[in-house]
C-alpha cells in the first residue's frame, strides 16, 4: 500500500477517475483541430518556410551570406546550436533521472519535455551541419571505410565528440520517448472510430496487450533506458563545452565549463519546458493535471541551477584575476565594459537576477510571472552562448585583427526558421499523439479514492481499461 502524505498537496486534482483521465487526454487527439491550434500552426508554417528560404540561399550562395569574417569564424550559427542543445536537457532529466529518483510529479510533464528534447536536438543539428559549407559532405565526419586512402576523422577533436555525444542524446531520447507512448497509443487504438485511425494507431502501438508481461517488460525497459540516459544528461554539454574548454583563447581555456555547461542546459530547458507547459494547460484544459505543484517544483529547480550559472559567471572573473594573465583578465573585462557590454548585461540581468524571484512563494506559484521569468531565463541563456563566443573572438592577440560581429538578415532568418520548426513539430505532436502519459497518470491517482475509481469507470464502460491500469499497479 503506497503511503499517502497528508500534508502534500495531490497531484492530479479534481477527483479524476481513470476514465476522466482517459476522456481528457485523448478528446484533443480525436477531435478537429481548433482554430487556436489552426493559428499557431499556421504562424509555425511560416517560421519554417523563413527557415527553408534561409536553408536555401546558404546552400546555393555558401556561408558568406552570413554575418562571419575571418576574426569571428564561430557566431550566430553555434551560439543557436549550444542554445538549442541546451533547451534539450530538461526532457531527459525529467523522464530519465526523476524516474530514477521515484519522483511522481514527473508523470504528467514527461511526455511533452521528452519531446521538446527530440525537437530541439534536431533544431540544434541543423547549425554544425549547414556550417560545413558542403551539407552534402556530412557523412565524412563518420569512422566510415572510405577510398581516399588515408583520410580519416580525428578522434582527439572535441568536434567528432559531438557527433557521437548528440547522436547517441538523440538516439535513446528517441527511443524513450516513444517506449513511453505504446500503451497510449493502444489506448487511442482501441477508442478509434475510423478504420485509417485504427490501423495507424494499431502500427504505432506495435499491438500492445496490456498483459501483465507486457507491462512488466515496459518497466524494466524504461528503467534501462533511464539508466543509459542519465549520464548523457551530463556527458552531452559537457561534450559540448570541450568544443571551447580545450583551445587556447582566452575566456574559453577554463575547466569551470563542464559543470556550468551543464546547469545552464538544466536550467534553459526548464524555462522552456514551463513555457510549453504553460500554454498547452491553457490551450488543452489540463489544469487538474499540469498543477501548480508542477510549476512551483520545476520553478525550484530553476532557483537552483540558475544559482549554480550565478557563482559560476563571479568564478570566471575570480579566475581571471587570480591567474595573473593580462589577456584572460582583458577577456573577461572586455566583455563586461567593451563594444558587446549590453549583451553581457542582458546576460546577467536574466540569468542571475530574474530567477532570484522565484524565492517568492506567490511569484513562484504565479502562473503569469513564471511565464514571463521562463521567457526572461531563454533569452538571457541566448545572450550567454552568445557572450562566451563573440567576445572571446572578437578581440585576439592581435590589435590589427580586431573585428566586430554583425547578423546578416540569413542569420536571423536561419534562427527564426528553427523556432518555426520547432513550433511546427510541437503542435504537430500535441494534436496527434497523447501530450500526457494517461497509464503513468493514472498509477499516481491517490490510493484512498480507489473504491469511487472502481465504480465510475464501471459505470462507464471501462472494466478493461481499468484492469489493465491496475496490472500496471500491481508491477510497481
Amino acid at each position: 500500500m503506497q503511503h499517502v502524505s497528508p500534508i502534500r498537496e495531490p497531484l492530479v486534482t479534481g477527483g479524476k477517475t481513470y476514465h476522466d483521465i482517459t476522456e481528457d487526454v485523448c478528446r484533443q487527439v480525436e477531435a478537429k483541430p481548433n482554430a487556436r491550434w489552426a493559428a499557431a500552426l499556421a504562424v509555425a508554417l511560416v517560421g519554417l518556410a523563413i527557415f527553408i528560404y534561409s536553408v536555401y540561399r546558404t546552400l546555393w550562395f555558401g556561408i558568406g551570406e552570413w554575418g562571419l569574417n575571418r576574426t569571428v569564424g564561430w557566431a550566430w550559427d553555434i551560439t543557436n546550436f549550444v542554445w538549442w542543445v541546451g533547451i534539450g536537457h530538461a526532457g531527459t532529466l525529467i523522464s530519465a533521472i526523476l524516474l530514477l529518483f521515484r519522483q511522481k510529479w514527473r508523470t504528467s510533464i514527461n511526455r511533452a519535455a521528452e519531446a521538446m528534447t527530440i525537437f530541439a536536438v534536431i533544431c540544434a543539428a541543423m547549425f554544425p551541419v549547414l556550417h560545413m559549407g558542403r551539407p552534402w559532405l556530412a557523412y565524412w565526419v563518420l569512422p566510415l571505410p572510405n577510398t581516399f586512402g588515408s583520410l580519416w576523422v580525428n578522434f582527439n577533436s572535441p568536434l567528432l565528440w559531438d557527433v557521437f555525444a548528440i547522436s547517441t542524446y538523440f538516439s535513446v531520447s528517441l527511443v524513450f520517448w516513444y517506449i513511453g507512448l505504446i500503451p497510449d497509443f493502444a489506448t487511442i487504438r482501441d477508442r478509434a472510430t475510423g478504420p485509417i485511425a485504427r490501423r495507424v494507431y494499431a502500427a504505432l502501438s506495435f499491438n500492445w496487450t496490456g498483459s501483465a508481461k507486457a507491462w512488466s517488460r515496459y518497466e524494466t525497459v524504461s528503467l534501462i533506458l533511464a539508466g543509459l540516459a542519465t549520464p548523457l544528461v551530463l556527458s552531452v554539454h559537457t561534450i559540448v563545452s570541450m568544443d571551447f574548454a580545450t583551445s587556447v583563447i582566452p575566456g574559453w581555456h577554463t575547466t569551470i565549463f563542464p559543470p556550468y555547461f551543464v546547469a545552464g542546459a538544466i536550467f534553459s530547458g526548464f524555462a522552456m519546458v514551463l513555457t510549453l507547459m504553460i500554454i498547452t494547460r491553457k490551450t488543452f484544459k489540463l489544469e487538474d493535471y499540469i498543477t501548480l505543484e508542477h510549476v512551483e517544483s520545476m520553478n525550484k529547480v530553476i532557483i537552483l541551477t540558475g544559482s549554480i550559472v550565478g557563482v559560476a559567471y563571479i568564478t570566471e572573473f575570480f579566475i581571471a584575476w587570480y591567474s595573473q594573465v593580462e589577456y584572460e583578465q582583458y577577456a573577461f573585462i572586455n566583455r563586461a565594459t567593451g563594444p558587446y557590454w549590453w549583451a553581457y548585461w542582458s546576460m546577467m540581468t536574466c540569468n542571475v537576477i530574474t530567477p532570484q524571484l522565484f524565492w517568492f512563494r506567490k511569484i513562484r506559484r504565479s502562473l503569469t510571472a513564471t511565464f514571463i521569468i521562463s521567457i526572461f531565463v531563454n533569452i538571457g541563456m541566448w545572450f550567454e552562448r552568445f557572450v562566451i563566443i563573440v567576445t572571446s573572438l572578437h578581440r585576439d592577440y592581435l590589435p590589427s585583427s580586431w573585428a566586430m560581429f554583425s547578423p546578416t538578415i540569413i542569420d536571423i532568418g536561419v534562427y527564426v526558421g528553427t523556432i518555426g520548426l520547432f513550433f511546427t513539430l510541437f503542435l504537430l505532436f500535441a494534436k496527434f499523439f497523447p501530450v500526457v502519459n494517461m497509464a503513468e497518470v493514472k498509477a499516481i491517482l491517490k490510493s484512498s479514492s480507489g473504491v469511487h475509481h472502481h465504480k465510475h469507470a464501471t459505470m462507464h464502460g471501462t472494466e478493461k481499461e481499468l484492469s489493465t491500469t491496475n496490472t500496471h499497479h500491481s508491477n510497481d
